[in-house]
Formats: structure tokens, sequence, C-alpha cells
């Protein structure tokens, strides 16, 4: 004859502590005092030599997140008309062929923006630049040169079959 067993769990539904005395008892790792390496905190007197060994204990190691974004430093046009003589002087905007021609990365910067009003005609490098700022260039008479991103590597990674 075959004698079904009833879990403990389920003798024990209604009853307040399941079988463990006291509310707080059995509740998890903070009853049995953490998980892993817990307890080597300020109090942790035992452990702490332990850990001051491995230089590693503390801190994130690994790999990199994926799609980590350039940071952007931003300048905008009414930096380079309000500078406009300071910069020539450096030699960071030359003239060509009727254009103030400035690379913004020279300046240290990698994103235009268009904040200000501009009077001259501009040639501007630069790696990223804001669509307002992209008119009011246009309208001025002068041009943005942003360099393309190459496609082909990321279009050849999607058709490699694994």
């Amino acid at each position: 004859m075959v004698v079904y067993k009833r879990k403990k769990r389920v003798k024990l539904r209604g009853s307040k502590t399941h079988g463990w005395g006291a509310k707080k008892k059995h509740r998890g790792k903070g009853n049995k005092g953490g998980s892993g390496r817990a307890g080597s905190g300020k109090r942790g007197d035992a452990r702490k030599p332990s850990n001051w060994k491995n230089l590693k204990y503390f801190g994130k190691y690994g790999f990199k997140k994926k799609g980590l974004k350039e940071n952007i430093k931003a300048i905008n046009l009414s930096y380079l008309e309000d500078n406009f003589d300071n910069l020539i002087s450096k030699k960071l905007i030359t003239e060509q062929g009727g254009f103030f021609f400035i690379d913004i990365s020279k300046l240290g910067y990698n994103k235009l923006l268009s904040t200000g009003k501009i009077t001259k005609k501009f040639k501007i490098q630069a790696k990223y630049a804001s669509n307002k700022a992209l008119e009011k260039i246009k309208k001025a008479g002068g041009e943005v040169i942003i360099p393309e991103v190459k496609k082909e590597v990321q279009e050849e990674s999607k058709n490699v079959s694994v």
C-alpha cells in the first residue's frame, strides 16, 4: 500500500511560525548573518585583514558595459562669435576661400550647439552638430563638415551567421 505524505509547509498552513518558534526566526539570509562575503564591514574585525590582502575585493572588475557612449562636450555658436578675434590670434580659426574654418576638436569640443547669432561665414568641422546649428550656419552662408561613421563594419557583423 502506498502512503502519501503531506509536505511540512502544507501541514503547517495557518500556524504563525510554521514550527520555527518566534516570528523573527527562519526569515532568510539576515537570520543567518548574510550570504557570500557578508560581514566584512566596519565591525567585521575578524574578516578585515583577509579582505585587505585581496586588492580586488572592493569595486567592479571584468567586462565593460555594452553600448558605452562618448562623452559629449558641446560648444555654442555664441562662443565662436564672441571669441572670434582671440581664436584668430591663436590661429585656431583660419581663412580659406571666403570662409572662416574652425575645427572644434582642436578647441577641445566635439558637438556644435545653436545658441547665439551668427554673422560670419563659418566652415566648421565637428563630430556632432544640432539641427538648429546646421540651419543657422547655412542661413549665414556657411557649412558644417561632419565625418561619417563607418557603417560597413556594423553591417558586416550583422550579416555574419553564428
